[in-house]
Formats: C-alpha cells, structure tokens, sequence
C-alpha cells in the first residue's frame, strides 16, 4: 500500500536524494545525490529498501514528518535525538511510526548531515532518472517547505533486518582528506603547494552541498590570468581568486575556470559531508 509524507517542520534544509543522476555532465547536468552515501544506504538497508531508494538528507537541525500510513522508519547519519509523537525511539535502527504519528528526528548532536529512510522509499517524479535534488541546476524536488507533502512507495516484502546494533560511520574530530595533485597544480608556486599539504585549514560557514568552502592561508599562484573553462569532477579541489581551496561536492558545476590543484577520491567526501564549520581540514597526498 502506497501513501503520503506530510512535512509537519521541514528545518534548515531538508532535501529528497537518493544515488543521483550519471552520464549527463556532457550537457551539463550534474550528479547531485546523498553526499555521505555509507549513510543513506545503511539507512536504506535498515528501512528494508533497495540502497538507491529516495529518503530525505536533513542539515544540522533535522526535520519532522507526518505519515498517512504506517510505516518503518531508520534516523541515521548524525546522531539526533529521535521522538515519534514526543516519545523517544531508537536512532540509527527501524522504529515503526503509526499513522498520523509525528517522527521528529531533531538536530544532530554532532556532525551535520541526517537521512530518514522510509520503507518503500519515497516517490516524487524522477527527473533524469533521479529523485534527487540538486541545488545549483534546480533539477529534481525542491528543498522541503513546512506543509509539502510527498508519495510514499509501497512497502518491501521479504525479511528486513531484524534491527541489532550496526556500526554507522563515523563523525570527524579532525577531517582529513587525500588528494591526488593536479591537473593545474602547476599555477601555483611549490611554497604554496607546501603550504597547502601541511597547512590547518578550517571548514566554512559559507560551505553547502556545492563545495566545502576552507579557510586558512592562500594559495600563492605561480602564474597570472585566468584558464578558459573545462570540466569538473566530483572531489576537484578548486582555487578560486581568493586563495583558499574549495573541495567540489555533489552538486558542483560541471565546468569551471579556476585552476584545480588537486582532487580528493570520491571515498573520502563521506567524511566531508559531516564537517561542521570550524572543523579542521588536512590535506595529505594520497
């Protein structure tokens, strides 16, 4: 049996994700999807669901959803406390929410980044064979608004996991990521490639879904001008004007002219996902 999702406090930014959408940078779409993707697919596995299933991703401060059906729920991602009608439930394992019940999963302990996996998945329309929202082309849902409602699939059959403890990943103290040099780490001068490899730098406020934003000492160029633009990929550390790296995420623009002076394999942005400003970020080579 298939239902509704209403949306009773939709939080600072709530989106539908799921895998995201491949093979369509050429006309300049981009990938968009869960950006700590060992999360949202434990919480998948959990609720019962194939992994590239459709849930919602919450920042920092949660959400709260009203369903017309009964349903199993998994709160995973950042630790939250989780209410379904004011009484406490289990985070990060299935709890069943009767409906007209109001789960609230509230705002993360630590970390950033929560994902409520329903069973049967949510439904909106896919949009290049993907339900998920990507912020900077506007392609799929929009960001969740207080009083949105959204399909619910129906419900898997077949064993679900009978709810014992799982290991979820874990939050950084410290994020540290490795990057391979290049292509354009020639621009900049071999002080500053140091500086970049052995520098604290820290994470942003103004950092998104879009890219990780840094602060901390600039990178020196070793060359002037500007580069025509060519393509970027998931995990381009670019260089803007200003000197401080910036770690492309998700729904980064699938072209660019800044210089990329290194890229960061797609195993490690998980961990990025969950970086709250101020969290120290490391460069290492990898």
């Amino acid at each position: 049996m298939s239902g509704q999702l209403e949306v009773v406090r939709a939080g600072v930014l709530t989106t539908v994700q799921d895998e995201g959408r491949f093979g369509h940078a050429h006309l300049g779409v981009g990938r968009a999807g869960a950006l700590d993707a060992p999360s949202a697919r434990l919480a998948n596995r959990l609720a019962g669901n194939s992994v590239t299933a459709a849930l919602l991703e919450t920042t920092a401060t949660g959400c709260a959803v009203r369903p017309d059906r009964a349903v199993r729920v998994v709160v995973g991602g950042a630790p939250c406390r989780v209410t379904v009608d004011g009484r406490p439930v289990a985070w990060g394992a299935a709890v069943r929410v009767p409906a007209g019940a109001v789960l609230d999963a509230g705002p993360a302990a630590y970390g950033l980044r929560g994902y409520l996996a329903f069973a049967g998945g949510l439904r909106p329309r896919p949009v290049l064979g993907s339900r998920s929202a990507d912020l900077l082309s506007g392609l799929g849902p929009a960001p969740l608004r207080d009083g949105d409602v959204l399909p619910l699939g129906a419900p898997p059959s077949g064993r679900v996991h009978s709810g014992e403890a799982v290991p979820w990943p874990g939050v950084p103290d410290t994020l540290v990521l490795p990057v391979r040099p290049g292509p354009r780490h020639t621009w900049f001068t071999p002080a500053a490639l140091r500086t970049f490899t052995s520098a604290a730098y820290r994470v942003s406020p103004q950092s998104n879904r879009i890219g990780l934003r840094t602060e901390g000492p600039p990178l020196e160029r070793a060359r002037t001008g500007e580069l025509p633009s060519e393509g970027m990929v998931l995990g381009a550390v670019q260089v803007p004007p200003d000197g401080r790296p910036v770690v492309f995420l998700n729904d980064h623009p699938t072209t660019g002219g800044y210089p990329v002076v290194g890229v960061v394999p797609e195993s490690a942005l998980a961990a990025a996902a969950q970086a709250v400003a101020g969290t120290v970020v490391r460069f290492v080579r990898a």
